[in-house]
Parts: structure tokens; sequence; C-alpha cells
């Protein structure tokens, strides 16, 4: 039986790499007593996938994993299990059985929402929502990615499906997460930045993924996203 497990990550925890999250969420389970299932052949391990790393730093309330069970009693007494099974930081939202032909959650990403806020403060940009629809209303959003061994020259433009600021004045955006055109938030940002004539560094701000999306829309022209958990 396949599981689909949400979860949120924060505090000190957005310090720990996505390879250690996965040791931690593999011991976490045998503490728990999950009845999960194991591969086959000479060295088997948990079958577990998740859907999209996360970078170190970043905090989120809508991270998710699949696991496949031999057994269970109910969804809400593998939550609570796993829980039981947590250190501050790292908290279990949401467990919801899959049917068989469910697409893994790695392979169903396709968006991911983002909220940027300054950890001290607000942003010094006047007039900042204004300046966020002038950044998104251009045909292109021309932005140079230096990589170590070459630059790259990226449009951001299709990447981006929403920006805007909340009430409380944080940055929101709704971005491509697929594996085929996965914008990361801070490089929005920069280009926003750029844009805008600020220099606002990004260890100044505090990135926090949201929610992770899939795209139910059956036209290619047009997107659907509804979170993982109800897929």
């Amino acid at each position: 039986m396949k599981i689909r497990i949400k979860f949120a990550k924060y505090g000190t925890m957005k310090y720990i790499g996505h390879l250690d999250m996965m040791r931690f969420f593999q011991k976490a389970i045998r503490r728990a007593g999950i009845d999960i299932k194991y591969s086959e052949g000479f060295s088997p391990h948990q079958i577990m996938s998740f859907a999209s790393p996360l970078g170190v730093g970043l905090e989120s309330t809508g991270e998710y994993m699949d696991i496949e069970v031999l057994s269970m009693t109910s969804a809400q007494d593998i939550r609570e299990s796993l829980n039981s099974a947590m250190v501050e930081g790292v908290e279990v939202l949401s467990v919801t059985p899959l049917p068989d032909h469910a697409k893994n959650a790695m392979a169903s990403v396709a968006a991911a929402s983002y909220s940027l806020r300054m950890k001290e403060g607000s942003f010094p940009i006047d007039g900042l929502n204004e300046k966020l629809q002038s950044f998104y209303g251009q045909e292109t959003i021309p932005f140079t990615k230096e990589t170590k061994k070459s630059t790259v020259e990226l449009d951001l433009k299709q990447g981006i499906y929403e920006i805007s600021t909340n009430k409380d004045g944080a940055i929101h955006m709704l971005v491509n997460a697929s594996s085929s055109g996965n914008i990361k938030p801070a490089i929005v940002f920069q280009a926003f930045c750029q844009f805008a004539g600020v220099e606002i560094p990004l260890q100044a701000c505090q990135i926090t993924r949201l929610e992770t999306y899939a795209d139910s829309a059956e036209d290619t022209s047009s997107h659907r996203f509804i979170p993982l958990a109800k897929v």
C-alpha cells in the first residue's frame, strides 16, 4: 500500500540537508514501528521517495514523501506514531493512502508556492507590490545564472505563475517546480532586486515553502494546481 506523508520543517532543522533528512525519516519510521516495505536484493532499503529536495536554510509547511507499507491500522495512527518519533522542527501534518496507480510524489511535482520575508523588519522597497507587478508584467525576465563551469542565460517569465505581497508584507510567489523547469525562489528574488535597483542579501530573508502542487489540467496550455496531499 502506498502512503503519502506531508510534513513541516522549521527552526534549527532547516539547516539539515536532504540526505540527512532521508536518514532521519528512516530511523523515525523504525522507531515508530511502521510496517514499511523493503526492497529486495543484497542490500534491502526502505521504499521511500521525497517529492522535491528542500534547500538548506529554507523552512516549509508543504514537504512530501511517499512510502510503501505492508500493513496499517489507520492514517491517523501512522501520523501519531511518526510524530511521537519526531524532533522539534519536524511535524507530520497528514498521512494519505494512495491508489495503486498513483504516480509517486517526485514525478507529480509541477509547482510550489513560497513566502519570502525579511528576518528583521520589512523589505526596504517603497511601493513593493506595484514594483512586483511591473516586474512580472515584463514580456521576458532575463537572468544570468552563474555556475561553476559557465554562465547560463535564463528567461524566468514562463516559470513564474504568480507573484505579489501578502497583508503582512511578505512576498508570495508560485513558481514552476517540475524537474524540467525548476525555478528557485532565490533566483526570482535576485532578479526582482536587480529590476527594482536594490541590494538585499538573501541571508537577510527567510524563505518558506508553503505548498507543493501537482498539475491536474488536461490541456497543456493551462494549469490546475492541486496540493500533492489531494492528488
